[in-house]
Order: C-alpha cells, then sequence, then structure tokens
C-alpha cells in the first residue's frame, strides 16, 4: 500500500525513538539504521489506517527485527576477531535518546552496552525498553508476546545482571576532566608508575580492532598490566605513525555519555577509548579501533569544532 504523507510524517515523527531504541538493542549505530529502516519497509506495506497506535505498532516491529539481528549476531560474534565492543556515539549524537534520569544514561553508557552482550536477546528487550524509554511491563509484554509477570522477572534478572557487572558511580564534570587530564600526563610520561596510582587494582582494559587494526585477543587485568600497556601504547615510534597514517591528535569529549579520548588523524577517528571511572580510580579502558565502527564518530567529529588538541602522541 501507498503511504500518505501524514503516515511518513508520523514514521519519521517516531524514528529519533526507534533509532535510539535499536542502538541500544543492537550496539551498533549502522545496524540500527538499518533495523529502522526494514521497519519502515514493513510500515509501507502495511494497512496503516487499522493500526490503532502506530508508536506501539511500529516499537513491536523494531523489537522483533532487533531480536532477529541478536540470534544471528551471536553466531557471527563467536567468529569474531578478538574482542568485541559496540559502536561508540560522541557527544550530541541523537541516536543517544534521552539522557534525562540516571536509569537513561546509564542504560546507553559504553560499559552497560558492553555488559548487555552477556543477556539473552529477551533479556536485553525488557531491560533497554523498560530501564531506557520506561514502558510500563504491560507494553513490554505485548510488544514481546509474553506475560506481564514474565516481563517483571525477566527484568529483574536482566538488571541483576547489569548491576553486577559494574559499579555505578557519577562524577562531576570537572571531577572527570581532571581524572582524564591526569591520566593523558601520565601515559605520556614514560613511567609506569604514576599510572598505576590512577587505576584501581583490578582494572582491565578491552581493545576491538575487529581483525583490521592490531588489539590484542585477550583483556589486560590488573593495574600494573593495564598500565604497562599504556606505557608503550604513549611512546612515540615510527612504526605506529605508519600504522594509522601520522601522529594522532588527542582530545577529551564524552561518548554515550562517559569521559573519553579520541584519537585523530587528519580529521579522521582513529580511536575512542572510552574510560570507566569510579570513586577508587580508573576501572576500565574500552578502546574502539576497528575502523568499521568509526565511521558515524567520523563524520560526526567532523561535523563539530573541537578547538586545540591536548597533545600530538606517537
Amino acid at each position: 500500500m501507498s503511504l500518505t504523507m501524514d503516515d511518513v510524517d508520523r514514521f519519521e515523527a517516531s524514528r529519533p525513538r526507534l533509532e535510539a531504541i535499536a542502538y541500544r538493542l543492537l550496539g551498533s549505530a549502522s545496524e540500527a539504521e538499518d533495523a529502522v529502516q526494514d521497519t519502515f519497509l514493513r510500515w509501507q506495506a502495511a494497512d496503516v489506517d487499522h493500526v490503532e497506535v502506530p508508536e506501539a505498532w511500529l516499537t513491536k516491529v523494531l523489537t522483533n527485527l532487533c531480536l532477529n539481528q541478536l540470534t544471528s549476531a551471536r553466531a557471527r560474534r563467536e567468529t569474531y576477531v578478538g574482542q568485541w565492543l559496540p559502536e561508540p556515539l560522541l557527544a550530541g549524537d541523537p541516536m543517544l535518546g534521552p539522557a534525562d534520569t540516571a536509569e537513561q544514561r546509564e542504560s546507553v553508557s559504553y560499559a552497560v552496552l558492553a555488559l548487555l552482550e552477556r543477556l539473552s536477546p529477551n533479556e536485553r528487550a525488557v531491560y533497554v525498553l523498560r530501564e531506557a524509554f520506561d514502558y510500563p511491563h504491560r507494553e513490554v509484554a505485548a510488544i514481546l508476546g509474553i506475560t506481564e509477570a514474565a516481563s517483571q522477572q525477566i527484568f529483574h534478572r536482566a538488571k541483576k545482571h547489569v548491576a553486577d557487572g559494574r559499579t555505578r558511580t557519577e562524577s562531576d564534570g570537572a571531577t572527570v576532566r581532571r581524572i582524564v587530564d591526569e591520566f593523558l600526563a601520565a601515559a605520556t610520561s614514560g613511567r609506569t608508575e604514576p599510572l598505576v596510582q590512577l587505576l584501581t587494582q583490578d582494572a582491565i582494559l578491552i581493545g576491538d580492532g575487529g581483525g583490521k587494526v592490531p588489539a590484542r585477543a585477550k583483556a589486560f587485568e590488573g593495574a600494573l598490566a593495564v598500565a604497562k600497556f599504556m606505557r608503550g601504547l604513549f611512546t612515540p615510534g615510527k612504526a605506529k605513525r605508519a600504522l594509522v597514517g601520522g601522529s594522532p591528535e588527542m582530545y577529551t569529549t564524552t561518548a554515550n555519555g562517559g569521559p573519553a579520548v579520541v584519537a585523530v588523524v587528519d580529521g579522521r577517528v582513529i580511536g575512542v577509548m572510552c574510560l570507566e571511572i569510579t570513586a577508587d580510580g580508573i576501572a576500565a579502558f574500552r578502546n574502539q579501533v576497528n575502523p568499521d565502527k568509526l565511521e558515524r564518530a567520523t563524520r560526526r567529529w567532523s561535523a563539530t569544532d573541537h578547538g586545540e588538541p591536548l597533545l600530538v602522541t606517537f
């Protein structure tokens, strides 16, 4: 069936919310865009005059498309080269969605998106719809074709899995900026000790190169191991410059609502390092260097002004 302009406008009004849901479900901006486009094609083919609540209909179609995608993604990630991390979204990206409450900000944080990979597709869907978008369990149940009681049970289980995986903290911007500045100063000092002092004892570092950029297949664990790697990473060298095509400019910004360091060469984002900061220090670094997952970040970076870099490394 052909859509009227009103029908198209109704869909477009829902697009930002649909993209934000899909991104949280899939951890990939490009896959989220594809899922929303597939939802539009189903909207286009539907008898929309008989759709009583378009928002609910669209959310149900999108969620089920994402559930199918998650099932196949699990199989693909078993053969993924190295560690898998979500695609980072830089400050101001509309796909980040609502950020009015602590729960909404938490649901799109890089740390939580990584933890959501541990959940089953149904657990992830219930968690996202309830925690990030405040859907009542009655509506979540209708979207997923389960009972309201089952939705409540799945949500409590999913929330516990996420809570067990990290310590939730919210620091003010000035404190976070100071810690990031201290980290960069320590990382470029050529010494391990200043870095160790900034990290928690059980700090971890995970890198995702997707087989296209060198990244360790296993995470670095423990403050000393992480500090040694960081010291080496920020040590200048011709081979490193040749690998990335120049000397990276380093900036501090936010990605997925949390502190991040962005490495840029000739206007191209070559790495986004997301930091997880707790009261005891930096607990985790999650480094996205897979170029396939940095295309949107590069477009976003190119469209905004960031001033002078904090430093030029390598």
